[in-house]
Parts: structure tokens; C-alpha cells; sequence
């Protein structure tokens, strides 16, 4: 792209992409100075210096999940789009330059056939209206499309025949489901979900791996960026490990009794649908890893799906639901450990008994992962005090025309 910058209509008013008039290679000169300015002074006690940030040749199109809010508008109408900035003022868009180019499409139709069949918009300062929000999340590797109708009640009116005029519209769907959303809330999914048409879940593949993605799957928006992100913390877990043998885990205690000793043990906490440690156990076992593999989300539809996720690979990993923080800190006081602990935390970052028990398990190293560089910093220097050193810090660019920068970290035990 250089130095060329591209024009949207309602840039201005959405605030979506809020340096989209910046040119992109002054962006990623940014995101790299926030990322060095928070994180150099930590990496320096090393003497490692912040690499250079990871971006996209071409920064548009990334975004294979879209989302649109509905209000009523003028007679039967129903109105979609974006949120102006700072407001729940809905601003109308045919198309978004950084979405896949099928989404909007799909998401404005569902708004105008929903004034064809009469189905009400959600109407937030009431709390009446049907229909809330749309979610289409489009295949990055594969031709599937999901698109999730979120209601304000347990069926939509003109439910079947509006289905049917979806699909007519959009024969690149492949399935649509309805999630219940009842709560007065900014939340925009629900928890309870059922299948209208078509495949109860779609697929991706990320690194060669493929996953299954279901409604409410957390699942990267940026699959391009995202393999490079996995790809980073998949060379900082391997590091060293591609010849089996003692060198491996000699100072491991084994959390499973029958287990070789030459085995690399992987903890992915926070692992959601096992996309990072599943991606990482493909890559071992082309190396030649003996890997033993577990993951831990306190999701259960998130550990259903990774368990499959698991089988249609044909990878080996125990995945277990529960809270991470417990589940780590049951295990060190067992006595318990890993070579390798992988974290991917949300925004707000980890805990201090997450850190505490993730410094006491793992026996090699940490690869942290991080949406939020400035938690991130917080929690490094909680790892650094406990007797850890950073080995590689390296930026990517998940979300270009944004400030957002996201950051994997790779530590060792110091000796």
C-alpha cells in the first residue's frame, strides 16, 4: 500500500478506523514506538532489543467477522451500520474497506428484508423490537459463511419464510443461526443459541490446522495476521526443543505417571477453541517434538469445540474446563509442572495469582501473548521479579487503521 491511503465516505463520522487517513507505514512506525516506549526499558535487562513489527502488505479486507447494530427507521423500514463514534447513532455503510467484501452485503439485506417481513428493530430506550444485531463471520481459508441473527425473543416473527428470502438473497450462506439476547444490556450476543439453517458450525483452517467455529466461538478476526502472531509464539515454544531426549524435561516432574520423559509439556491457558496450542502441536510433530499437550478455558462450549478441534486434526491433547487461575494454582501445589506455558490473555491481562502460579509451573519458559501492551508491561514485570528473563519481543499489526498493537513475548527461566 506505501504511502497511499484510501477513502471512506463515513470514515469521519464511524471512527472505526481512526488512522485510516494516516499512511500505513507511518501507522506501523507508531505502533512500533508505543510497543518499544512500554516494553524496552524490560526487554533492555536482557539486552534484547523490540523487533521490528509484523504487518500486512495490504492492509484491507482483513476483517472476516462483521457485526451490525439495527434500529427502526422511516415507516417499516429497519436501519443498519455502524455506530457513529462516541454515540448509538447508527450511520448507514454499503460496503467497509478493512471487512470481507461478502459481509456488509449480507448484514444490510437482513436489514431490508426485515422491513419486507415486517420484523421489528430492537428499540434500545424501550427495550421492545425484535431483531438487535446480525453477526456474518466469513471463511478466510474455506468458502463458509456464518451469519448469527441476535433477537430479542425466542423466535423471529415470519421466521421461516424470512430464512428463506435470506437464502435466496445470499446463496453463500451456509448456515444462520438465532441467539437470544432478552438483557438490557451492550452486550451484543446472549447465551442461548439454536440453529435456523444449514451446518451447526463452520470451518477455517489457521497453519494448516482446521477448526470448527460455532455462534458464539471466539475465533481472530485477522486470520492472516493471526497465523503470523501463532507462527511467532510457535518458534519462541520450540525454541531449542526439536531434538527429543532428556534435554527436553530432565528437570520435569510428569503430571502423567506413564508419560516418556522425552516429552515437551505444553500448557495453552486461556486456550478458547485450541487454535494457538493445536497449530503448535502440528508444527512439533512435523519437527519430530514428542509433545504433550493441555489446555484450559473455563468455557464449556469453547472446550467442546477444542476437543474436536483435537480429533479432526488427529492431534493428541487433553483440554479441561475449568478457571485457569485455579486449575494452575490445584497443580503447583500437587507438585506439578510444565516445560512451556503459553498465555493469551483478554484486554485487562492476567491476575497476580495467574502470574504466581504460571511463574511456579512452568520449568523452561513463557510465551505470553498479548491485545494490551500496556497490561502486558504490568505482568512482564511480575514474571521478570520471579525469576524470569525476556529471550524475544516481537509486535503485530492484528488491526491496521487503529491504535491497537498486539505483542508475543517470549521468556526462559533465568538460570
Amino acid at each position: 500500500m506505501g504511502y497511499k491511503t484510501p477513502t471512506c465516505s463515513i470514515a469521519r463520522r464511524c471512527g472505526g478506523c481512526e488512522w485510516l487517513s494516516v499512511p500505513y507505514p507511518i501507522q506501523l512506525k507508531r505502533k512500533q514506538a508505543q510497543v518499544e516506549e512500554l516494553l524496552a526499558p524490560l526487554a533492555s535487562i536482557n539486552n534484547v532489543t523490540i523487533e521490528p513489527i509484523r504487518g500486512m502488505d495490504e492492509p484491507l479486507a482483513y476483517r472476516h467477522k462483521a457485526a451490525t447494530p439495527f434500529a427502526p427507521g422511516k415507516g417499516r423500514t429497519v436501519r443498519s451500520g455502524f455506530y457513529a463514534s462516541g454515540t448509538h447513532q447508527i450511520i448507514a455503510s454499503k460496503e467497509c474497506l478493512v471487512e470481507d467484501g461478502r459481509a456488509r452485503a449480507i448484514l444490510n439485506d437482513v436489514a431490508y428484508l426485515a422491513g419486507q417481513f415486517n420484523i421489528h428493530a430492537y428499540q434500545e430506550d424501550r427495550g421492545k423490537g425484535a431483531l438487535r444485531h446480525a453477526v456474518v463471520r466469513c471463511g478466510y481459508a474455506t468458502d463458509d459463511v456464518m451469519l448469527v441473527l441476535v433477537v430479542n425473543g425466542q423466535r423471529l416473527p415470519h421466521e421461516q419464510e424470512f430464512i428463506a428470502a435470506l437464502r435466496k438473497a445470499h446463496p453463500e450462506l451456509t448456515s444462520i443461526f438465532l441467539n437470544v439476547n432478552q438483557k438490557r444490556t451492550n452486550a451484543i450476543l446472549g447465551r442461548e443459541t439454536r440453529l435456523l439453517w444449514g451446518s451447526t458450525s463452520m470451518s477455517d483452517k489457521l497453519l494448516n490446522c482446521t477448526f470448527e467455529i460455532g455462534p458464539t466461538s471466539f475465533y481472530q478476526t485477522n486470520p492472516q495476521q493471526t497465523e503470523a502472531l501463532y507462527q511467532l509464539a510457535i518458534d519462541g515454544a520450540l525454541a531449542g526443543s526439536k531434538q527429543t531426549g532428556a534435554t527436553l524435561t530432565e528437570a520435569s516432574t510428569q503430571t502423567d505417571a506413564s508419560a516418556p520423559a522425552n516429552n515437551l509439556r505444553i500448557l495453552d491457558a486461556y486456550c478458547g477453541t485450541g487454535t494457538i496450542g493445536l497449530c503448535l502441536a502440528h508444527v512439533a510433530e512435523a519437527q519430530g517434538v514428542n509433545l504433550l499437550l493441555t489446555g484450559v478455558d473455563q468455557v464449556e462450549n469453547n472446550i467442546q469445540m477444542a476437543r474436536r478441534n483435537a480429533r479432526n486434526n488427529k492431534l493428541e491433547a487433553e483440554f479441561i474446563c475449568d478457571d485457569a487461575t485455579r486449575y494452575m494454582q490445584a497443580l503447583a501445589k500437587d507438585g506439578q509442572n510444565f516445560d512451556v506455558i503459553i498465555l493469551d490473555p483478554p484486554r485487562a491481562g492476567s491476575t497476580p495469582a495467574f502470574l504466581k502460579a504460571t511463574a511456579q509451573l512452568a520449568q523452561k519458559k513463557i510465551v505470553y501473548v498479548s491485545c494490551n501492551v500496556v497490561t502486558q508491561a504490568r505482568d512482564l514485570k511480575v514474571l521478570l521479579d520471579s525469576g524470569f528473563a525476556i529471550e524475544r519481543v516481537t509486535p503485530v499489526d492484528m488491526f491496521p487503521h487503529t491504535k491497537h498493537v498486539e505483542c508475543v513475548v517470549v521468556l526462559s527461566r533465568a538460570n
